[in-house]
């Protein structure tokens, strides 16, 4: 049975009034409606002048949002104007006069970044307050070639190097061994694992070419171009933007550019600051000289070379954690304090916690049916070194800190078991030697930053996640699902093993982990995928 709203008090319109407000509200008589055909920049001042109005969001609208000449005719302004010079200076105020950077939250754009290289995508993509999508090295084959180039960026500053020949030159070999073994890949996939009565051609092809393009990728230079989708926010894209016009790189600077230069033709109110000299300039100026001297005092102290270390480490973890998350789960349905509650808890039996644990956990039915905040109260910091391609898929867990070292050759770089039985191994070698003496090269140029262009997406990278326990137990469980990368997949059994080791109930939770043997990773979901697709006709 629907619940039925409560009594709320009716807006009075007119009927004139009622076919201004129609285009733009998904409807004019109840409490609760959509805001549809309007600019962002008029939803975002709707909603922050409504914080200090009395008046109803739609009355709001009617009396200072709509375009005068429009509703003296009784008819609804076009979509693209409607309240769009109030909304500018309304902006402007709060803005400049107030300070008020909460409104810059109320209004979003969907934005396209395209041929983005590697390096450019994890720029991108290192806001938390956004949704990001990429395009996938697993769905789409890099054999083609747009233009008549291989999918790589050319850096600006490379090119202006006595390297950049050099640069393209390898990079074209590691784009032509990858095209060169596509096809044969598959066919050992193929022989490896024969096609089952009950798929489809179309299931087994897909699942073959995503297994195929999995182990090739590493191959693939950082350079190798993407398409990053993202919907943000103004604070978000202003955060995003003030930090790529700090940024070493020129792709990154210049994108930054066109950036502001496209969203100012949608919320142009939004990112007023961004170049101002006074403010978004010095922020940006701020940024750059933190890193510039904090990358100085590492070089001249840090001297020493990194011990060999495993692929994961737990390097900081709370003893008490375990207690407190215990402590936590009471919380809302006690009346105790918080330090009194944790007391109790410590004077609890091992089976007390558990059963406390268990009830607040419950019975999971689907990873999708997270442990509440509790688990937050406890965090982990892992130190990881995987190859750059399995980094690109962690790195997208927003909720957690990540940092990351520059990508190089100094740690090595990985070789997928069936490269070697393909025959491959022999021409992965040259592209991996090529790739370090090309990012030796580009050092010795005084390249440093761009350098990271030039290296292979099997070569290791080192960076560090630190998460509480509620992040864990989803970034734990979705990695490790069967359909997942083998080299993150790994990363997760192995942060679950660690977790295990010092809170073993916590980890107890964590019942969607997948440490099942695949052959086909993409197999298994490509199969639920065409089975939605029957059945929805």
């Amino acid at each position: 049975m629907s619940a039925v709203l409560p009594w709320t008090p009716p807006d009075e319109f007119t009927d004139e009034e009622r076919a201004l407000l129609a285009p733009h509200f998904t409807n004019v008589d109840g409490p609760v409606f959509a805001l549809v055909n309007l600019p962002e920049v008029t939803k975002g001042a709707l909603f922050a002048r409504y914080s200090r109005s009395p008046k109803s969001l739609r009355r709001l609208f009617l009396d200072e949002f709509m375009t005068e000449p429009a509703a003296g005719r009784g008819l609804p302004p076009a979509d693209g104007e409607t309240g769009v010079e109030r909304a500018e200076r309304l902006y402007e105020n709060v803005f400049l006069e107030y300070g008020d950077d909460s409104v810059a939250q109320l209004g979003g754009v969907h934005l396209a970044c395209e041929h983005s290289s590697q390096i450019l995508a994890k720029v991108l993509e290192w806001g938390r307050l956004a949704a990001y999508l990429e395009q996938s090295t697993r769905y789409v084959p890099y054999d083609d070639q747009p233009g008549g180039r291989w999918r790589y960026a050319l850096p600006e500053e490379v090119e202006r190097s006595p390297l950049g020949t050099e640069f393209a030159e390898a990079c074209d070999e590691a784009f032509e061994t990858y095209a060169r073994w596509l096809e044969p890949m598959q066919t050992y996939y193929r022989e490896l694992v024969p096609k089952q009565p009950d798929d489809s051609d179309f299931v087994y092809r897909m699942s073959i070419r995503a297994k195929a393009c999995d182990t090739l990728r590493g191959l693939l230079p950082a350079a190798t171009r993407t398409n990053v989708g993202i919907f943000a926010t103004g604070q978000a894209y202003e955060q995003l933007l003030l930090r790529m016009r700090a940024h070493p790189l020129d792709e990154v600077r210049a994108y930054g550019d066109a950036m502001l230069e496209e969203l100012r033709k949608v919320i142009p109110a939004f990112l007023v600051r961004v170049d101002r000299p006074d403010r978004g300039g010095a922020w940006s100026a701020y940024l750059a000289e933190t890193r510039d001297r904090t990358r100085e005092v590492a070089a001249r102290i840090l001297r020493e070379d990194p011990e060999p270390r495993p692929e994961v480490i737990l390097t900081d973890f709370d003893p008490e954690g375990e207690f407190k998350v215990v402590a936590a789960a009471l919380y809302a349905a006690s009346s105790l304090p918080d330090d009194q509650l944790f007391r109790r808890i410590e004077k609890l039996s091992p089976a007390e916690r558990l059963e406390i644990l268990h009830a607040y956990v419950g019975s999971r039915t689907n990873r999708r049916h997270k442990p509440g905040r509790a688990f937050e109260r406890t965090a982990y910091r892992f130190d990881v070194l995987c190859d750059y391609g399995a980094f690109r898929d962690l790195q997208r867990h927003r909720l957690l800190t990540i940092e990351w070292q520059p990508l190089s050759p100094s740690h090595g770089y990985h070789v997928p078991k069936d490269v070697e039985a393909a025959g491959a191994f022999g021409d992965w070698q040259r592209v991996m030697e090529r790739s370090a003496n090309l990012h030796t090269a580009l050092v010795e140029q005084g390249l440093e930053e761009a350098a990271q262009y030039a290296v292979s997406m099997a070569y290791w990278i080192r960076f560090v996640m630190q998460m509480n326990a509620r992040e864990a137990v989803h970034l734990i469980e979705l990695r490790s699902s069967p359909q997942g990368h083998p080299v993150y997949r790994r990363v997760a059994h192995e942060m679950h093993r660690l977790i295990e080791e010092v809170h073993p109930a916590i980890a107890g939770t964590m019942t969607f982990l997948d440490r099942s043997d695949v052959d086909l990773e993409r197999l298994e979901a490509e199969r639920r995928t065409e089975a939605k697709r029957k059945a929805l006709g």
